[in-house]
């Protein structure tokens, strides 16, 4: 009692309802009510209201509704500090990932500059900062490298006449390549984002985008190695790259430099410890301390007091041009040597920055439009291709950093645009002398998250296989077969994931429980209880064309129903009744001729004379003797044998009909049981042929002798709750259920069709005169009431009917 107190309890009693009772009851309205003609879509699209282009207005420049609210001294000051902070950091990632790309330094600060401010404008995430990353980063990288190879530069010095690379061509060319990509790249986004395609991030789970960030991170660190170590592998692009280039580098170990070894070496150890006692006094500090700004700074100096450049042939970053660069026009030529690379940099981009962005608009309260950060990150791409930049997205760690330091708004990405605008303009030139050395090393310990990100292995292992399956697929198909071909074998491979689970899903016959309206799989709850003569089954997918067999296999196999042998077996039987009835029309023609034939002869017989028995036996005597019959004795004993009279019973198919003939007046036990007949097979009768008795050989089969098909099954319900959507395959599908079963005798009924899916078996032809909407029901409980009240049969255990029914 107190049990049920505790959770409350409820009855409900209503009359059993089909789909054409719920649909009278509930109004239903067609799809056509509910869904106008598409040209009136189209008109109400391309009708103009002021509310309505306001909305427009607005919804595509997101600045317009938050900006006129801005509150300077609310959120002023708090965006200046998170600027100012996320600015610092701007400065050492976007000269370090610059070397990812294979650009020079001050590119990788053009691209921490524009994209912010034009982000600003168009972007909906008050919390993200856009601007360099790794993963695009090495991504561009490995497109510059392969369309760009120093093979393709060099040239001769003419003092010792020894092939050289001009750095100053080659670069350039590879910030041309850089800017086309990353310019198509933000078209493909805005495209995306205009036609609403903002769910395409959706199909890059986290497992996948996890394990591929893991796996850019290794190609990251070989990038770095040839500046750490200060040797130059040869430039590998395409699959097995990443595998050739570490082989290479591995083989120049013992030409390792020596000096931008130990610069490596002491700025990394310097770092990790910087980092590390950061994180522990961030709590204690209202800005993180910028670590990186001050690796640079302290590098640079360093450098350039002791000449490390011309004393040790330490390599440094070299000239930095001061002011910003005017805007160029990409080589729209290579559109189509790029096109996959740009796609690919699309895709991975927005899947990284929407992620980050509803992150952190759960946490705060604010919504983020997932098609408007598509074009906005699209528009930052493609405008900032112009003036060089290459490919941007969100990064965690400055996000972070923004969010942690008390930034409210977008003003934060224009605060930290302008500490790298003014070291662009004014500091530039500063960081000529920083070795690259030190760059490799900030970007090399910034990848400490992602190779926390192994950890996934472990985790996976225990919640999930299959998603650590898509891990592992995703992060050896990235490390072997490069970026781009990594990445559409990936999505492949957990598409198919998606598509495998669709195809082999669970099959389960339910059963209920006691006292309830509730049914579940009988082989995983002890208390479910079959119900009498009716099986219910459901699948755990919907049902369309990749499992539409499948469903109808493990429909036959769950109800232990052998449907093409049944039916065999009821035609088999079918065409013997066929041939008895022929056979009986038959016998009863040639009986009706003997009667005839018998009532003719009986009158001749009436006018013969008398004989005695010993006249008989004297005239056999003497026939006997001589050794011959004459004709006309022999006739006259065929027409006394055709003195047999045939009896045809008037009820042949009777339980106790049967074939009986008597001859010369005694009843010959010669008889045909006809219910044994339909049950064993065939018996031979009267008149029968050699043909009957062959067939009767091969039709010989009764139910028994086909396993466990037995005939108690009156009705299967199918629990179609699970679809949300149903195709033409699988109307076909079910059409051929409907009739199958029927062969033999055994309803189908289904139950708990969404709506959509009601609507979509109208639209394909599915019901008709045979099935109609009543054998739809709202519930598998309603459609257990029908089954129970309709075809019941009277030999079976009663079963309390659930008309009424608590819950505790």
């Amino acid at each position: 009692m107190e049990s049920g107190h505790r959770f409350g309890k409820y009855r409900v009693e209503r009359e059993v309802l089909d789909e054409q009772k719920l649909e009278e009851i509930t109004q239903r309205q067609t799809y056509s009510d509910i869904h106008p003609p598409l040209t009136e879509q189209i008109k109400a699209s391309l009708r103009c209201t002021v509310p309505k282009l306001k909305q427009s207005v607005v919804s595509s420049l997101p600045v317009l509704y938050w900006l006129p609210k801005y509150s300077v001294w609310d959120y002023g000051m708090p965006d200046l500090i998170s600027g100012i902070s996320v600015g610092i950091m701007h400065l050492p990632q976007g000269m370090a990932y610059a070397l990812l790309a294979s650009v020079p330094p001050v590119f990788g600060l053009y691209s921490s500059l524009y994209p912010a401010l034009i982000y600003f404008f168009f972007g909906t995430s008050r919390h993200i900062s856009i601007g360099t990353f790794t993963v695009l980063s090495i991504m561009v990288g490995s497109v510059t490298e392969r369309l760009a190879p120093d093979v393709d530069f060099l040239k001769m010095n003419g003092t010792n006449l020894t092939a050289e690379v001009d750095i100053t061509a080659r670069d350039s060319y590879r910030v041309q390549v850089a800017t086309t990509t990353t310019v198509l790249g933000g078209l493909i986004q805005v495209l995306l984002g205009v036609v609403k395609f903002g769910f395409v991030g959706t199909y890059l789970s986290e497992p996948l985008v996890r394990a591929y960030t893991t796996a850019a991170a290794a190609h990251a660190v070989v990038a770095q190695l040839k500046y750490i170590f200060g040797v130059s592998p040869t430039r590998f692009s395409g699959p097995l790259s990443l595998v050739y280039t570490l082989k290479d580098v591995c083989l120049l170990l013992p030409h390792t430099h020596l000096p931008t070894l130990v610069i490596s070496a002491v700025t990394m150890v310097l770092l990790i410890m910087a980092k590390e006692l950061n994180s522990f006094l961030s709590p204690k500090l209202p800005v993180p301390i910028p670590v990186e700004l001050i690796t640079i700074v302290a590098g640079t100096l360093v450098s350039s007091y002791a000449q490390l450049s011309n004393n040790y042939t330490v390599s440094v970053v070299g000239e930095i041009p001061s002011g910003l660069s005017s805007p160029s026009v990409p080589d729209v030529s290579l559109f189509g040597e790029v096109i996959g690379d740009a796609f690919a940099l699309a895709v991975v981009g927005y899947a990284i920055s929407i992620s980050l962005g509803k992150t952190f608009a759960l946490k705060h309260g604010y919504k983020v439009d997932s098609n408007q950060e598509l074009v906005a990150l699209g528009l930052s791409n493609a405008a900032g291709g112009f003036f060089q930049c290459f490919s941007v997205c969100s990064s965690m760690s400055r996000s972070l950093i923004q969010e942690a330091t008390g930034g409210k708004t977008q003003m934060a990405g224009v605060a930290s645009s302008v500490i790298v605008l003014v070291t662009i303009l004014r500091l530039g030139t500063l960081f000529q002398e920083l070795p690259k050395a030190i760059l490799a090393v900030i970007v090399f310990v910034n990848l400490k998250g992602m190779f926390k990100q192994y950890y996934d292995i472990v985790t996976l292992w225990r919640s999930s296989k299959i998603d650590l399956v898509v891990w592992l697929v995703t992060w050896l198909s990235t490390i072997l077969l490069n970026l781009d071909l990594g990445l559409a074998a990936s999505i492949t491979f957990a598409v198919f994931t998606v598509i495998f689970r669709t195809q082999m899903p669970i099959y389960s016959v339910l059963g209920n429980i006691p006292g309830t309206e509730l049914y579940v799989d009988m082989e995983t709850h002890k208390t479910a209880r079959a119900i009498p003569g009716v099986t219910i089954f459901r699948s755990s997918a919907t049902v369309y064309f990749a499992n539409a067999d499948l469903y109808f296999e493990a429909l036959k196999e769950k109800s232990g129903l052998n449907i093409s042998k049944m039916i065999i077996y009821k035609r088999r039987q079918e065409a013997k009744q066929r041939r008895r009835e022929r056979r009986a029309e038959r016998c009863a023609k040639r009986q009706a001729k003997r009667e005839r034939r018998a009532q003719k002869a009986s009158k001749q017989l009436s006018v013969l004379p008398e004989f005695s028995v010993e006249d008989e036996v004297g005239y056999w005597k003497d026939t006997c003797v001589n050794g011959t019959v004459t004709v006309k004795e022999e006739q006259g004993w065929t027409e006394r044998e055709n003195r047999t009279v045939f009896v045809i019973p008037t009820t042949p198919r009777s339980g106790d009909g049967r074939w009986e003939y008597l001859k010369g007046g005694d009843q010959d036990n010669t008889s045909l049981d006809w219910m044994s007949e339909l049950q064993d097979g065939d018996t031979t009768t009267l008149g029968s042929s050699s043909e009957d008795t062959l067939s009767r050989d091969l039709d010989c089969v009764s139910l028994g002798s086909l396993g466990k098909y037995t005939w108690d099954i009156h009705s299967i319900i199918l629990d179609l709750s699970t679809a949300n959507f149903i195709d033409s395959v699988a109307i076909k599908t079910l059409k051929n259920i409907f009739q199958d079963f029927s062969e033999i005798d055994v309803n189908i009924y289904m139950a708990g069709c969404q709506t959509p899916v009601v609507e979509q078996l109208e639209v394909g032809d599915f019901f008709s005169e045979t099935v109609t909407k009543k054998h739809l029901f709202a519930s598998v409980h309603d459609a257990v009431l029908y089954c129970r009240n309709h075809h019941e049969a009277p030999s079976l255990p009663r079963y309390k009917p659930f008309e009424q029914y608590s819950f505790m």
